[in-house]
């Protein structure tokens, strides 16, 4: 089967210069709409995988994401908030980018052509077969994605991909493709629109779900946050409140002996006054 580039073809939408500013974010949000709705078609696959990545975390393996562009800096997001949301090493989830750090602010041309570049920046991190990597591209046939995901292929490391497109190249080497069909943009081929909300939807899913199945969440708080300014100290204190039912001077002073609300509820609750 032909691989045609949804996302690149033309909006359903024509003259945006001459729409009202109400029509434009009416019909933008119309089309974002669709995006929750495409994810949901491809949730087996996401459960698929996610099984599979915590499979390989739990015998000390990792999970990176490797894009360019806007879905490289999609996946340095995802990888970015881990940490300060459930308390893992900076070096559990890692996002790579296309042209390294800097092309997070601005584009580096170019850095998405080379086959063989990603592979090297993995590399660094002495990339083995208890991880995991996910290609995101949004409309492309990036050689900087597909050439590592080959890479890891011949290196038994798993391979998943997130793209919006339907037989992608990119989808053909990737043991998990997920692929969200999100249509045509509002603005023809810029998919940083409804392509980058569907991968932005995708990896909160993904990291989430990991980080659940890892026990980093207690109920439904995250008891394993980082407490790294006044209103993540705030909200630790109510967890404490809530679930020891004890007053709001006790819970601080408990939360800032321990700097971790888990830690502070097992100390009370194994008699620990």
């Amino acid at each position: 089967m032909s691989f045609i580039k949804t996302t690149e073809q033309s909006s359903k939408y024509n003259h945006l210069e001459k729409m009202t500013l109400k029509e434009l974010l009416s019909n933008i949000n119309n089309e974002d709409k669709t995006v929750p709705l495409a994810v949901e078609q491809v949730i087996p696959n996401i459960e698929n995988l996610v099984y599979q990545i915590v499979e390989r975390m739990k015998k000390g393996g990792r999970l990176f994401y490797i894009g360019a562009g806007t879905s490289g800096r999609l996946g340095i997001l995802d990888a970015s908030e881990c940490p300060p949301t459930f308390g893992v090493s900076y070096n559990l989830v890692i996002g790579i980018i296309a042209g390294g750090d800097s092309a997070i602010r601005k584009a580096v041309e170019f850095a998405e052509d080379s086959r063989t570049q990603c592979w090297k920046d993995l590399q660094e991190y002495s990339i083995n077969s208890n991880d995991t990597v996910i290609g995101i591209a949004a409309s492309r046939t990036t050689p900087y994605v597909i050439g590592a995901l080959e890479k890891c292929n011949e290196n038994n490391i798993l391979t998943a991909c997130i793209t919006c497109n339907k037989n992608s190249p990119m989808s053909k080497v990737s043991k998990h493709p997920i692929e969200v069909i999100v249509g045509p943009e509002f603005v023809t081929g810029s998919s940083r629109m409804k392509a980058g909300t569907a991968q932005k939807i995708t990896l909160n899913m993904i990291s989430t779900s990991v980080m659940i199945l890892l026990g980093k969440i207690k109920g439904n708080k995250m008891v394993d946050m980082q407490l790294s300014n006044q209103k993540l100290i705030e909200r630790g204190t109510k967890m404490l409140i809530d679930e020891l039912e004890i007053s709001q001077n006790e819970a601080k002073s408990l939360l800032l002996k321990h700097l971790n609300v888990r830690d502070a509820i097992n100390y009370y609750k194994n008699g620990n006054r």
